[in-house]
């Protein structure tokens, strides 16, 4: 989607809670509930440096307000944290509440992150007490599991392409059927948040209760990589542990996350240009030389070694508003360069297959046509090389679109589903209905294909298509239409 809503009708409550999906879980031999449990991660680590968090979960009595205390022995030091008050003394850490999350009830836990250097072993710590009380150690024998277990619905599957099919590890035809989760691409750069409301279990919960399989997440590069503009605890380190723990807990829900780049670096003013900013606050008509192959190798090195993860290279290109002619913006679209009516240097869908695969990550390749990813029709002669072959196409198909009828899927989307994987990254209508959706979704049903509801966040309808009302999953009357139907599909 073009246009997600403008800060102005943005509501963003606290702060966000950051924690790794590379767990170094800390817990009793018997799986007997402690008066507190701590979960400690290292989200990732570099020569002198790596990023942290723990997840604290009171087993005891409610408490106003909480200080967690726990020894490094490995040459750590604290430099910065979040949703915490972080210092240290000699190798002793203490993290304790903010004004805003001090109170944690019975069973309740909460979540703080934290930057630091290492030199030596970078040991995880062996012990750690909550309030004086020590942690992680039996209170009594229990057969229950403690609260702070995670859910345990099953794993994401391994996806690869089969010819025109997308398959798991098992050789079984599977389809990508979900939502987008929109928030990612806008709220960092506009130095609101990283997410866009919720993204705690219970939100990914509701989308899987739904009876998704699949979550697009929309990114922004200047986000990712950190650079200069970006607020530090919306950029860098803190947005890439954001999304990895957004990514986990997608997976933990047995769904397949689907990482996209939408919003990025580059100025363009010439037709139906987004925005005159050189910076990622809008949709730009391709993504940038500068910026993108490395937005792209730096988010492969972190998800090569998960096979459930997919990647959508870029949401939606338009250069065929700033080029003369469609022969001129397919070869844009996949050689880039200096391409005509851009004043940017272009990364090509090619460059960023490259990126992609120089890093040595094999995961699922997604890559959008031109018009908004609306125009499939030169896809195959176009066609990025991808030594792997798991490359797929993808489609966006809103009722205003130009490709919106069945003669339009049947004359340039048909021929391309018959070669390779087809997928609708995003489907909507702007008239809060879902009657336009219901005919995508037979077409691609009767076909075998995949696709995708915009979008998961309780935006009103003139900002765009949007599924829910609530994050607990309460469907608009666009939602219902969707929901009934992955229902339907996959009870």
């Amino acid at each position: 989607m073009r246009h997600p809503p403008r800060s102005a009708l943005l509501l963003v409550a606290g702060a966000v809670a950051l924690i790794g999906s590379a767990l170094v879980p800390v817990v009793t031999a018997s799986g007997a509930a402690p008066a507190c449990t701590v979960e400690y991660a290292v989200t990732s680590q570099w020569d002198a440096g790596f990023q942290g968090g723990v997840k604290i979960t009171n087993n005891m009595a409610a408490l106003s307000g909480w200080r967690l205390t726990f020894d490094f022995a490995g040459g750590q030091k604290v430099t910065q944290g979040w949703n915490a008050k972080w210092s240290q003394s000699g190798t002793t850490v203490t993290a304790a509440n903010e004004s805003y999350n001090g109170s944690l009830g019975s069973g309740a836990s909460v979540s703080a992150g934290f930057l630091a250097s290492w030199s030596g072993s970078n040991a995880v710590p062996t012990s750690f007490k909550l309030n004086g009380t020590t942690c992680n150690v039996e209170a009594e024998p229990s057969p229950s599991p403690s609260p702070s277990d995670p859910p345990t619905t099953g794993a994401a599957p391994k996806l690869h392409v089969s010819g025109n099919k997308l398959v798991d590890a098992d050789g079984k035809t599977r389809r990508l059927l979900g939502v987008n989760r929109s928030g990612g691409e806008f709220m960092c750069v506009q130095g609101y948040g990283i997410f866009d409301g919720p993204v705690d279990d219970a939100a990914v919960k509701a989308i899987a209760d739904w009876k998704a399989n699949t979550v697009r997440i929309p990114l922004n590069e200047e986000c990712w990589l950190g650079l200069s503009n970006i607020k530090p605890e919306y950029g860098g380190a803190n947005y890439i542990a954001a999304v990895k723990d957004l990514v986990a807990k997608v997976e933990a829900h047995g769904m397949t996350p689907v990482v996209e780049l939408h919003w990025t670096y580059g100025q363009y003013t010439g037709n139906s240009a987004g925005c005159s900013d050189v910076h990622a606050t809008c949709q730009k008509p391709m993504p940038d030389a500068q910026y993108t192959p490395s937005f792209w190798a730096s988010v492969a090195s972190t998800f090569k070694d998960d096979a459930a993860v997919a990647f959508d290279l870029f949401n939606e290109p338009y250069p065929d508003r700033a080029t003369s002619t469609t022969t001129q913006a397919w070869q844009c679209w996949r050689d880039g360069g200096t391409c005509p009516g851009l004043t940017y240097e272009v990364a090509g869908m090619q460059d960023l297959v490259d990126a992609v695969r120089g890093t040595g990550a094999k995961n699922l390749i997604l890559a959008g046509g031109l018009a908004y990813s609306n125009d499939l029709s030169q896809w195959l002669t176009y066609k990025p090389t991808d030594p792997t072959g798991n490359l797929v196409a993808a489609y966006h198909v809103y009722n205003f679109n130009t490709c919106a009828s069945e003669t339009c899927w049947n004359s340039t989307l048909a021929p391309v589903a018959a070669q390779v994987p087809l997928v609708a990254g995003e489907i909507g209508e702007n008239t809060c209905s879902h009657s336009f959706i219901d005919t995508v979704m037979k077409w691609f049903d009767d076909r075998g294909l995949s696709y995708l509801g915009w979008t998961w966040n309780t935006w009103d309808c003139s900002s765009g298509p949007s599924l829910i009302s609530s994050y607990d999953g309460t469907p608009t009357s666009f939602g219902i239409g969707l929901r009934d139907h992955l229902r339907a599909l996959n009870g």
